[in-house]
């Protein structure tokens, strides 16, 4: 019991950090870090110097106390959020109907292999993405933003979306109808198609509006650093580069995604999403059917 003020101190620095830099170009993983290492230095005085010259019921500074009393908290919090599984927020409508705008997912980070904290850079390669996952990355055109995506295709893969079908290598991806799906944004009620589609050992659902072209070329991101898609203004043609990866959103004609504006470097991803764990509408309406739920 005795740590739970450190405990509840350590989760609102996070807290609070993560909600005032979320939507700023802050490196938040550096200042989680440089906030271990003031608490671990304040930790450090206390445990080998301080303690030791205190006399009996004389209290620590404040200063040093607060700080010290939390470092083990944030250094836990450091290494699981680095190497182990990171919390993320679905922020938009692209990847309906599986993921919905406002689900908290886990993101496994050691998928794709373990890299060094702040600087990104893999030290231990333990496996590569597959077709089908649900992936975390770093936005190749923007690489301050956190994207998530399905991966359609691979090194060397040939994919092609025409007609709101997808080509892989030459063969169809099995897709398959499933009613319709609707939901609210921006005050509107929209309604799709719901196919089920199915690629690699994956079988998740995709939506779609029947009303929209397949591709639309003005939404083409013009200054992206790596290799794009080409098109014809209605199919798109992606021939994925070695070490990158081609990731589009579930919901087909409402995501910006690698057909706009080019392929995911291996070294931009962050790490396979596979949990929702709170929703915040599933919670207060006690409905239940988000929260504590794997990712197709």
């Amino acid at each position: 019991m005795k740590y739970l003020p450190s405990l509840a101190l350590a989760v609102l620095v996070v807290t609070a950090l993560r909600g005032v830099f979320s939507g700023a170009p802050v490196n938040f993983p550096l200042l989680l870090l440089l906030a271990v290492v003031v608490c671990g230095i304040a930790w450090a005085a206390d445990k080998f110097f301080l303690a030791k010259r205190r006399t009996a019921g004389e209290q620590l500074h404040w200063g040093v106390e607060v700080p010290a009393s939390i470092f083990t908290v944030l250094l836990v919090v450091f290494l699981l959020r680095s190497f182990l599984a990171e919390p993320f927020r679905i922020p938009s409508s692209s990847m309906r109907p599986g993921l919905v705008t406002g689900d908290f997912i886990l993101v496994n980070k050691f998928s794709y292999g373990i890299r060094l904290p702040v600087l990104d850079s893999k030290v231990v390669d333990t496996g590569s993405p597959a077709r089908g996952d649900v992936a975390v990355f770093k936005a190749p055109h923007e690489p301050e933003k956190d994207y998530i995506k399905r991966i359609i295709g691979l090194p060397g893969d040939t994919i092609v979306y025409k007609d709101k079908k997808l080509t892989l290598n030459g063969e169809a991806v099995p897709q398959v109808e499933d009613g319709t799906y609707s939901y609210v944004e921006f005050g509107q009620f929209l309604t799709t198609i719901k196919f089920r589609e199915k690629l690699g050992t994956h079988e998740y659902l995709i939506a779609q509006f029947p009303q929209f072209p397949s591709f639309i070329p003005s939404q083409k991101y013009p200054g992206t650093p790596v290799p794009t898609c080409s098109d014809d203004g209605n199919a798109v043609t992606c021939k994925v580069p070695p070490g990158h990866y081609l990731a589009m959103g579930d919901n087909r004609d409402n995501s910006l995604d690698g057909r706009y504006w080019g392929f995911v470097p291996d070294s931009h991803l962050r790490g396979k999403a596979f949990f929702i764990w709170f929703n915040w509408d599933d919670i207060s309406s006690f409905a239940f059917k988000r929260v504590f739920r794997g990712i197709q």
